[in-house]
């Protein structure tokens, strides 16, 4: 498979397109100098405590609380806010390999017996702020290398589930245990089973290293809490991190400075693989060079195409995310309809696993597959769709169909929809794609003045309205507007604005103010 990462950098966000064989498969989108990303380690100040969810809202700096539950602080919070009571001015700091732990945190216990409002904590972003909700927080702090995850206040070394090879797990298990020091743990990576010894151990260092700085941070801070103590690299070079391997084929940017940083950072985790970080210069812009504006451009169409005439309607609801399968007009062409129904469903999983990490569509997500009759064949649909979803990194659950021919995907989501930013609910119609008939409202509009100058006693209003609607109401000698004026005994001025919507209408008086208040 070749792999290509086409980065977009503009003064307020950057952009970072990964394609798989030319095809777009994941849109990410940073906003520049917001803060407040995944990983990010800060010093907070406790704000609320709510017994009733077992959590607490946290002052990290954010326009709005961040959230922790009871179950994030971690089986070593005590021994972590102990790391931080030592850092107080005036007090001798400790480090953590030479800590004697506390006792772990109960399973069961309540978050009012560990944290009280006005409490200083450390914490990091489990999940940027989505919508309404702030960010949610962990005391559970790790650190993410390219082949390693740094944990401190733990001792044992755990091993992705991808790892299979007895050898390679005995071979990676040595090299962490000789290089940690007491007291820290480590995660490895799949990543590592590539790597060389000294790539391994250099990693880890580099992890221990950033926490030394993230704890020397804390005394420096603790006058202007909330403060950030770490802050994760950016959105680009976490990609990387995560994903480079032997079929990225080329990373390439539209600006120097981020060229700079994308290729020193790979200069150091993979220094063979410079070469493949190229500069754009072209006049065209670089999402057009690529094809990809046409690709992003799908992100927010209703209904996606299939090949042979088949087709998704893909709905988001508050609840959860609905995606209908259609065959169109295949079953006409063909008389085997459950062999039709499983070429299309096979087809449509394909495509609903590249719109899921896509769209990056989280929570609940619902899809109405062909209904199929046969056993073995809802079974190896089933089996697709958790191979397809295999190479989707957001954690995830897929289940067996249900007798209604419905499969249920539950996918987590830490960052924000990029659709969402963009999108808003059409004003006129509030997103039900209908609005009033046309036929009826110059009588809708001769009720409101009947009202306003009979019951209300107004002898001035004037209205606002769209172009059209304006030329309607002036239309001819003898206009609607005339009659109006002669019928109710009072003076109609008419105000035509281009922004609002096409039957929408505002009654004002003499000093602009809105006649009818909703």
């Amino acid at each position: 498979m070749n792999r290509e990462l086409i980065v977009n950098v503009t003064p307020s966000e950057i952009s970072i397109a990964m394609c798989e064989d030319k095809v777009l498969v994941e849109l990410n989108k940073e906003q520049c100098q917001t803060g407040f990303a995944v990983g990010d380690i800060y010093l907070g100040k406790v704000r609320k405590i709510m017994p009733g969810l077992n959590a607490a809202f946290v002052n990290i700096g954010h326009e709005k609380d961040a959230f922790i539950h009871y179950l994030d602080l971690g089986t070593q919070f005590p021994s972590l806010q102990k790391l931080v009571a030592s850092q107080q001015p005036g007090k001798r700091g400790c480090r953590v390999e030479s800590m004697k732990l506390e006792a772990p945190v109960e399973k069961n216990g309540k978050i009012g017996d560990y944290l009280q409002v006005g409490q200083q904590i450390m914490v990091q972003v489990a999940k940027e702020a989505i919508s309404t909700k702030g960010p949610r927080l962990t005391s559970d702090i790790s650190l993410a290398g390219r082949n390693v995850v740094l944990v401190p206040f733990s001792s044992k070394v755990f091993l992705s589930q991808k790892i299979r090879s007895a050898e390679e797990k005995k071979r990676l298990k040595r090299i962490a245990a000789a290089v940690l020091p007491k007291n820290f743990g480590v995660i490895i990576r799949t990543a590592a089973m590539e790597a060389k010894d000294e790539d391994i151990e250099h990693d880890i260092q580099t992890q221990i290293d950033r926490w030394r700085k993230t704890c020397g941070s804390i005394r420096k801070n603790m006058a202007s809490v909330p403060a950030q103590l770490m802050s994760e690299m950016n959105r680009a070079n976490t990609i990387i991190r995560d994903s480079l391997n032997g079929s990225f084929s080329q990373i390439a940017v539209d600006d120097e400075a981020m060229y700079n940083e994308i290729r020193n950072y790979i200069r150091q985790i993979e220094p063979e693989k410079e070469k493949i970080v190229k500069l754009y210069k072209g006049n065209v812009p670089i999402f057009d060079n690529f094809d990809i504006s046409k690709q992003i451009k799908s992100l927010f169409a209703k209904y996606v195409s299939l090949k042979r005439g088949a087709y998704l309607i893909i709905e988001h609801t508050e609840a959860m995310n609905v995606i209908d399968v259609n065959s169109g007009n295949r079953t006409k062409a063909e008389d085997n309809q459950e062999q039709t129904a499983m070429d299309v469903n096979l087809a449509a999983a394909k495509e609903i696993a590249r719109q899921l990490r896509l769209r990056d569509l989280g929570g609940i997500v619902i899809i109405d597959f062909i209904d199929l009759h046969k056993a073995q064949n809802k079974q190896a649909l089933f089996d697709e769709m958790v191979k397809l979803m295999s190479t989707d990194k957001a954690k995830h659950t897929v289940l067996p169909l249900t007798k209604f021919g419905l499969m249920q995907i539950t996918r987590q989501r830490v960052r924000p929809v990029a659709v969402e930013s963009v999108s808003d609910v059409c004003p006129t119609c509030n997103g039900t794609g209908k609005i009033e008939p046309t036929v009826l409202l110059d009588k809708k509009i001769e009720n409101q003045i009947s009202f306003l100058t009979e019951d209300r006693g107004h002898k001035y209003i004037k209205l606002v309205v769209s172009p059209y609607v304006g030329a309607f109401l002036k239309k001819g000698f003898w206009s609607l507007r005339r009659r109006w004026e002669w019928k109710y005994k009072t003076r109609i001025d008419i105000s035509e604005d281009q922004s609002i919507g096409i039957v929408e209408i505002h009654y004002h008086d003499r000093k602009d103010n809105d006649l009818i208040r909703k």
